[in-house]
């Protein structure tokens, strides 16, 4: 059984499809086949169950597929720990698409000056999508919005940060010196769709002072979400980062009088997984940002 074998096994199980497993791995789709065809005449049984457009994992698939992850886990925390000299090396960043582009560029700056013998790689992706990758040691640490459903994961609170009302310039309440919650409880907002955990704090907030915020429309971009607003679609909630960086004139940006909405930034990370010098020193900064706002 050889290592190659195994890492081809998991894809195939992780995408369900021999196609897009082939591509993931940028090998052709024969190969991949005859690598699982091997594999399965080694262990005697068959590791996929074949339908039409998919597989499935039989018993002995899944069986395999704990045992692949943890054998190529410890090779891959083994050779870590053998070459951490905390000044080379490789560290997976991930974090979600609301923090990623406002959060992350400045610490990436600082860390590559500071480290340039690091190679630092960044997957941007939903909360439910990192944790997995998270657990499953395919990113070393994860950059959330909290809570974090995650029993086996370290967590790790950075700051709390305030959500603004966003609005066009001309919308009534644009003037209006003190903004309560209810103002905005008859207008229609423009959220992120259900991937997406700040809509989740929002409506969280929304529920808790008694009433459901009405998302006329949804879609995948803060950006979009922004961009919308300005075009007087309705109107939304944005975290402070976004709003810091956020030079045009077509929105504006209030916050709310009495009790504000918020979200609270994390570091999550597989305390089971080796923990590099250099991951450890990527973590410190984080830490300083937080000391910082």
């Amino acid at each position: 059984m050889e290592l190659d074998q195994l890492r081809y096994f998991l894809k195939v199980a992780e995408r369900g499809n021999f196609t897009r497993a082939a591509e993931d791995l940028m090998i052709s789709q024969p190969a991949l086949s005859r690598s699982i065809q091997k594999l399965e005449e080694e262990l005697g049984q068959p590791v996929f169950e074949r339908k039409t457009r998919s597989v499935s994992l039989t018993d002995a698939g899944t069986l395999l597929q704990a045992r692949a992850q943890q054998v190529l886990s410890i090779l891959e925390d083994t050779k870590a720990e053998i070459t951490d000299d905390r000044e080379s090396g490789r560290i997976r960043i991930g974090a979600i698409p609301t923090i990623a582009p406002f959060f992350l560029p400045d610490i990436l700056r600082q860390f590559s000056a500071e480290f340039p013998k690091a190679n630092v790689i960044v997957q941007e992706n939903t909360t439910d999508n990192l944790i997995k990758s998270c657990t499953q040691g395919e990113v070393d640490l994860a950059i959330l919005a909290l809570p974090i459903p995650a029993k086996y994961l370290e967590v790790e609170e950075l700051f709390d940060e305030e959500l603004f009302l966003v609005l066009p310039p001309d919308h009534p309440l644009a003037a209006k010196k003190a903004i309560r919650l209810s103002d905005v409880e008859p207008l229609p907002f423009v959220l992120l769709d259900e991937a997406h955990c700040l809509s989740d704090n929002i409506v969280s907030f929304c529920r808790q002072r008694s009433f459901q915020p009405v998302s006329v429309e949804k879609t995948s971009q803060l950006a979009t979400v922004q961009e919308l607003v300005s075009l007087s679609h309705g109107v939304s909630m944005i975290p402070e980062m976004a709003k810091r960086i956020d030079q045009s004139d077509r929105r504006v940006y209030r916050s709310f009088s009495g009790r504000k909405p918020t979200r609270t930034v994390a570091v999550a990370w597989n305390p089971y997984r080796f923990q590099s010098r250099l991951l450890e020193a990527f973590r410190e900064r984080l830490r300083e940002r937080k000391s910082k706002r």
